[in-house]
C-alpha cells in the first residue's frame, strides 16, 4: 500500500450508527484484537483490556449507559476497550494514568481502522455512564472504560462528514 492508498483508506471510513443483525465472525473478532495488540504503548506495557460483548443483554444494558444510543445495541459486538492503570502506574506512578489512558485510546484506534480494514462499520462511542458500564461488566477498580466500539455490518452515511483541513490544527514552533 503506498501513501496515496493509505490516506484513501482513512477518508473512506466513518462512524456507522445503523447496524444489520448479522454476528460477527469468530475470525473477524480475532483480526481486530491482534491488530489492537500491535499497538504502540508507553514502556510497552499495554496498559488496557478489552471486553468484547456480543450477548444481546448486555448490550441492551450498555445502550442503557450510554444514554439510549441505539447503535450499541444494535451492533453485532461491543469492544468495550478500558484503561488498565495497575500496568503503567506500576513503572511510571501517578503519569501512568495518563499513560493507561493513552494506550487504551491508540489501541482502540487501532480496532476501529482493522474492523474498517475488514470491510466492518464501527463507531466509537464515549458518551456514556462509567459506573454503569463498569458494574454491567463487572470492571475492577483499577480499570476504566475509555470507549464503547461498535462493530458489525452497517449502514453507512449517503456522504461522509466533511473534515476540517489539516492545516487548521497546526501551529510551528509556537501556538
Amino acid at each position: 500500500m503506498d501513501s496515496s492508498d493509505f490516506l484513501d483508506f482513512l477518508k473512506t471510513r466513518s462512524s456507522v450508527r445503523s447496524y444489520d443483525s448479522v454476528p460477527l465472525q469468530e475470525d473477524d473478532i480475532e483480526y481486530i484484537l491482534t491488530c489492537a495488540g500491535t499497538a504502540p504503548s508507553a514502556g510497552n506495557l499495554e496498559s488496557w483490556d478489552v471486553v468484547v460483548v456480543t450477548d444481546d443483554e448486555v448490550k441492551a444494558a450498555l445502550c442503557e449507559a450510554a444514554l439510549d444510543q441505539a447503535h450499541v445495541e444494535q451492533a453485532a459486538a461491543i469492544f468495550v476497550v478500558c484503561a488498565n492503570y495497575v500496568r503503567s502506574m506500576s513503572r511510571y506512578g501517578e503519569r501512568g494514568i495518563l499513560y493507561g489512558l493513552e494506550d487504551a485510546v491508540i489501541a482502540c484506534t487501532y480496532m476501529m481502522l482493522a474492523a474498517h480494514a475488514k470491510k466492518l462499520h464501527s463507531c466509537w462511542t464515549g458518551a456514556f455512564d462509567d459506573e454503569e458500564v463498569r458494574e454491567i461488566l463487572d470492571l475492577p477498580q483499577h480499570v476504566r472504560p475509555i470507549s464503547l466500539l461498535a462493530v458489525g455490518r452497517g449502514h453507512p452515511p449517503p456522504v461522509l462528514t466533511s473534515r476540517m483541513a489539516a492545516g487548521e490544527h497546526v501551529h510551528r514552533d509556537i501556538w
